[in-house]
């Protein structure tokens, strides 16, 4: 019985994690819902997971396993799984890489638009056939965009969902763009659109510049969390240096030790990570939500 108090701690880890989680991403729970019903919804999240994180998981368990059959640990049964998915995450060097990409594509497709618009084509027509040369990085939006007006859109409303679809304040520069020529019609359209391009190659060279900043603490993290995983497999498995950790005291500080140390390195790649500009359009914009 003993021993069973420390996996009870790293199940309480998990549901700390958990708990966290669900509160970040807001998920409404009704409290007068039927236990089952929660239980559900929870089954119904863990399948909605990823194939990869599933195969993490499943081999962070295997290697909780292993390290419980060599060591009698019973809580690298609930570390396992942590390491497993928690690990690729702190590798993981972000999407800032992607996002740029994504704003180097919007910038070449509005400098498309503006050469339709020289030939005479009218928003809504040059959009349509800019469909043919967009960027595949935003190929999806543009293309929902398209559907958007065919559906008898207002071109107001299309453009408004269009920037929620890039969700960048970039984005909305340009969607403001054409909203303003959506309303005001007017033959200066062309040039308005050339000089928020030369905005966005502008934006999309500062956060080249601010990336190239920021990669060397995101490597010093990996490095960090590399090296960590690395010497602590290798302790687990020196016998006498972790016999202290056999017993209940100590794997509840061993459980507590990393938690405090994945956390200073969860905030080191956090700090790296940088807050995204504010936008300016959007629903949650114009209910208030955003400050």
């Amino acid at each position: 019985m003993i021993a069973l108090f420390p996996a009870l701690a790293g199940a309480l880890v998990v549901g700390g994690v958990v708990g966290v989680v669900a509160g970040l991403r807001k998920v409404a729970v009704d409290d007068g819902a039927p236990a089952r019903r929660r239980r559900s919804r929870l089954v119904a999240r863990l399948m909605r997971l990823d194939r990869r994180t599933r195969v993490f998981a499943a081999a962070g368990l295997v290697g909780g396993v292993v390290v419980y059959l060599f060591t009698g640990w019973i809580i690298a049964l609930v570390l396992g799984p942590i390491a497993g998915v928690g690990l690729p995450l702190l590798l993981n060097p972000g999407d800032a890489g992607s996002t740029i990409k994504r704003l180097e594509a919007l910038e070449e497709w509005i400098r498309n638009l503006s050469g339709v618009l020289t030939v005479g084509a009218g928003l809504e027509e040059a959009i349509r056939l800019t469909l043919r040369s967009v960027p595949d990085e935003i190929r999806p939006e543009v293309t929902t965009l398209v559907a958007r007006l065919r559906a008898r859109w207002s071109t107001e409303d299309a453009l408004r969902a269009f920037a929620d679809d890039i969700d960048d304040a970039t984005g909305d520069v340009v969607a403001a763009s054409l909203i303003l020529g959506a309303r005001r019609r007017g033959a200066g359209l062309v040039s308005v659109l050339e000089s928020t391009a030369r905005s966005v190659s502008d934006d999309v060279r500062a956060r080249r510049e601010i990336e190239a900043e920021r990669a060397g603490p995101r490597a010093t993290a990996r490095w960090v969390t590399i090296i960590t995983a690395v010497v602590l497999g290798v302790l687990t498995f020196t016998g006498d240096y972790i016999a202290p950790y056999a017993s209940l005291l100590g794997q509840i500080l061993l459980t507590a030790y990393l938690a405090a140390y994945v956390g200073l390195l969860v905030m080191m790649r956090n700090m790296s990570k940088g807050k995204p500009m504010p936008r300016f359009l959007g629903a949650e914009v114009r209910e208030g939500k955003l400050s």
